[in-house]
């Protein structure tokens, strides 16, 4: 751990394992005991700047160095760190004890542009099986975290010392195989242990991969890819030797050089942080600085950015893809901030959650669950009880013994989901500084649990915070997503999101800020870009410019209707302008809720309309029964649409058109019937009117699939209109009872499908309509009304609605 150079005064290196509680406990305490003058840590040397925002007391861990491309943000690097790392632990003591600390590893403007990282074996799992264990994690964890003892860094390093000495060293292009002068500098790698949590602590994340997964890109520089090279090939005997590749004789190099410039800035005591991997590569002798900076000669560089951001616990498992993590972060944090009876105090948090889901968990279960993992941590020769002892006692006490329970356990407490917290004067792009301003005026707290949000859109801030969740929905950052809600409502003024916030939000935050300075503007300037594009048609178009209005874009919305009456203009297929019809009245309707100003785009809607009424009867003609069913759904749709607008003259000239279609012989029977029926619902065919027509369709004359059609498009999706008019169900059960039984088969298929489609009540309503034709001698039911208490009634809406009754 301590070695002494001939004019460096004394410098220590500090192996530890990243994300560990006992090597950050133990760091802390050596620190404390050696009082270096000068701190190194492994992180991106160029970070430098950003380590004064540690000392904040906004700075919440668990944060991370975000590392991304200036011109690429897309490709990025991340350095998480815990309030239970080691790396952070030094950086706190530096910070409050006015120590100099740099970071001492490549610059993130390297390693975002190196491809090869390196892969390997893990170096701690040679130390388990040496030791006993078959788990590296669990070795290290009785091993190491279980311990403060400042001397297990000096045993570290010498096993590690050992270890290195057994490995292969990659050959280096243009060297003749031999890349170092003495069997330390070839630092043994970091991401040649890409499982070794004690060689890496960085994941990347690059265009096209997803930031959730396993890390893939060039930040990974300290072993965050996990390699299966350590399983044997059955046929083999010897397993794969350990690897010092290229990538981590380059990294060990660059520590070294920055460990000399250190002394020649006139440090005298040194500390360096880094993985254990590479501690025994930056001790003394430190070797030939000529070989170092021929190994560092001609690397690639990108124009890279830098800040801190928020992180979470689960980012940290290495079950998230990040080789560098650690099982267990929740119970890591536990470990190291609570001191006094670790074990007592988690079990009575295990307890805690199980009662928040309304299991039985009594006192008398933690106190036995405590006295079992005690008992099982003795019996096992452990000073104190692990993660694997707390666990069994768990499953066994608090559990009983269900899996399912000892799951959730694992998920909202062994690794939990802790989101730290970095503060506002932290660098970042512009986008990101109104963001961040725009969370504190609405008071919306970024949080790595879900959460649900309603909102009420006739309050201003609600306005605000839909009109802010649609707008980072449109930049790709999907913190928001819109769900049913708890609250029964049929009009427009609720909205229900669900939250989470991801850390990788931080990297599409800074790729959208090529958008624009705020999210409002930059929200603006993608859509019109979106809309922009060749094949914008008018759908897409009238998706556009309704998501502009949700997310209330004044910027975009000329821009976008302009460009919707262009593409309607010359857009001669009835069916599109059928489809986007709705979504234009959706968006007017939307802009009396928000109070938005959409006078542009009742032009638009008008002359939209009046193009469809006009082609209707062309599209109409000649059409087979698959075209005719989406025809219909269509029409349903736009009929919906021009009642809910509720425009007098927009209605007419609807109902106008579709009573031109009742009258025609040519067109297929399902839009025939649904045409009739739309003009029943709308007051315009009575209930003798429908009778009539229903008789002449299905009249001799007609196929019986053509009837059957007829019948499908009439009554489809409403069943009530034969329990409640006796007529129309005598007609149809009429025309069923005469047919044949050849013509029967035919038509059983669509019939099925019509009825089918009903209510289980609607059906058994009709099956004893069928029964008893007419029970109250009529053949119609009908029922009375009382007009004074329907009058209490609607006032009673019209107060609910804040409008005059």
């Amino acid at each position: 751990m301590s070695e002494s150079g001939p004019e460096a005064g004394e410098t220590r290196v500090y192996g530890i394992r990243h994300h560990g509680p006992g090597s950050a406990r133990s760091l802390r305490l050596a620190l404390e005991e050696f009082q270096p003058d000068m701190v190194l840590i492994e992180g991106p040397a160029d970070a430098d700047p950003l380590v004064v925002h540690t000392a904040a007391e906004t700075m919440a861990p668990p944060v991370a160095l975000l590392g991304y491309v200036a011109d690429e943000p897309a490709r990025a690097a991340f350095w998480p760190y815990a309030v239970f790392s080691p790396e952070w632990q030094a950086l706190r003591y530096a910070v409050e004890n006015n120590v100099p600390v740099r970071f001492c590893d490549l610059p993130a403007a390297t390693v975002l542009a190196v491809e090869d990282k390196g892969g390997g074996r893990d170096a701690l799992a040679e130390l388990a099986a040496a030791g006993g264990y078959d788990d590296a994690e669990r070795w290290w964890d009785a091993v190491v975290e279980s311990s403060t003892d400042t001397d297990t860094f000096a045993a570290i390093t010498e096993a590690m010392a050992a270890l290195r000495e057994t490995a292969v060293v990659e050959p280096l292009s243009g060297d003749t195989g031999k890349s170092v002068d003495s069997p330390r500098e070839p630092p043994a790698g970091t991401e040649i242990e890409p499982a070794d949590p004690a060689s890496g602590g960085s994941q990347t994340t690059g265009a096209g991969v997803d930031p959730t997964g396993p890390p893939t890109g060039g930040p990974r520089t300290t072993g965050d890819t996990t390699a299966d090279g350590d399983q044997a090939d059955p046929g083999e005997t010897e397993p794969e030797p350990l690897l010092l590749d290229r990538h981590t004789l380059v990294r060990e190099a660059h520590m070294r050089q920055m460990l000399r410039k250190a002394r020649k800035d006139g440090a005298r005591r040194i500390a360096v942080v880094c993985g254990a991997w590479h501690a025994p590569a930056l001790c003394d002798p430190l070797g030939s600085a000529a070989t170092d900076l021929r190994l560092l000669k001609g690397l690639p560089k990108v124009k890279a950015g830098l800040t801190w951001v928020p992180w979470t616990h689960s980012r940290l498992a290495a079950a998230s893809g990040y080789g560098a993590g650690v099982t267990s972060p929740g119970w890591y944090h536990h470990l190291f901030t609570e001191t006094e009876h670790p074990v007592a105090s988690w079990l009575t948090k295990v307890a805690g959650l199980l009662r928040g889901h309304d299991l039985p968990v009594s006192s008398a279960h933690i106190i036995e669950a405590v006295r079992l993992a005690r008992t099982l941590a003795a019996l096992r020769a452990r000073p104190l009880a692990g993660l694997s002892e707390v666990t069994e006692a768990t499953r066994a006490v608090l559990c009983e013994g269900d899996e399912t329970v000892l799951r959730l356990v694992g998920d909202e407490l062994v690794v939990g989901e802790a989101l730290g917290a970095v503060p506002a004067e932290t660098p970042t792009v512009p986008l990101e500084a109104d963001l961040r301003a725009q969370m504190r005026s609405l008071r919306l707290k970024q949080e790595a649990l879900s959460r649900t949000l309603g909102l009420d859109l006739r309050r201003e801030r609600d306005i605000a915070k839909s009109r802010l969740l649609h707008r980072l929905r449109l930049l790709g950052v999907d913190w928001g997503a819109p769900t049913a809600g708890t609250v029964q409502s049929t009009g427009t003024f609720r909205e229900t999101w669900e939250l989470r916030w991801e850390p990788e939000f931080a990297v599409r935050v800074i790729e959208a800020a090529r958008w624009g300075t705020t999210v409002q503007s930059a929200a603006e300037a993608k859509i019109l870009d979106t809309a922009a594009r060749t094949g914008s048609g008018v759908t897409e178009l009238t998706g556009a410019l309704e998501f502009a209005l949700l997310a209330d874009l004044p910027g975009a919305l000329d821009g976008l209707i302009a460009d919707l009456g262009s593409a309607a203009a010359v857009d001669h297929d009835i069916t599109h302008l059928l489809a986007a019809l709705p979504g234009i009245l959706r968006t007017l309707r939307y802009g009396d809720v928000r109070g938005t100003d959409t006078s542009a785009l009742t032009h638009v809607a008008d002359s939209m309309l009046v193009r469809i009424c006009a082609g209707l009867p062309a599209a109409v003609t000649g059409l087979g029964d698959d075209t005719a069913a989406a025809l219909r759904d269509q029409l349903d749709t736009v009929t919906t649409a021009v009642h809910t607008r509720d425009h007098a003259e927009s209605t007419e000239r609807w109902l106008a058109a579709l009573a031109r279609l009742a009258d025609r012989p040519d067109i297929h029977g399902v839009l025939a019937g649904r045409v009739v029926r739309l003009l029943c619902d709308a007051d315009r065919f009575d209930a003798d009117e429908a009778a009539c027509r229903l008789a002449a369709a299905l009249s001799i004359g007609h196929t019986a699939a053509a009837k059957a059609a007829w019948v499908d498009g009439f009554v489809g999706g409403r069943g009530l209109v034969l329990v409640h008019d006796r007529a129309l169900l005598r007609l149809i059960d009429n025309w069923l009872a005469g047919l044949s039984g050849e013509q029967f088969l035919e038509v059983v298929p669509l019939l099925r499908r019509t009825f089918g489609a009903f209510e289980s009540g609607e059906r058994r309503a009709i099956g004893s309509a069928v029964r008893d034709p007419d029970p109250a001698g009529g053949s119609t039911v009908t029922t009375d009304t009382d007009a004074e208490r329907g009058g209490l009634a609607l006032r009673a809406v019209a107060d609910l609605l804040g409008v005059p009754a």
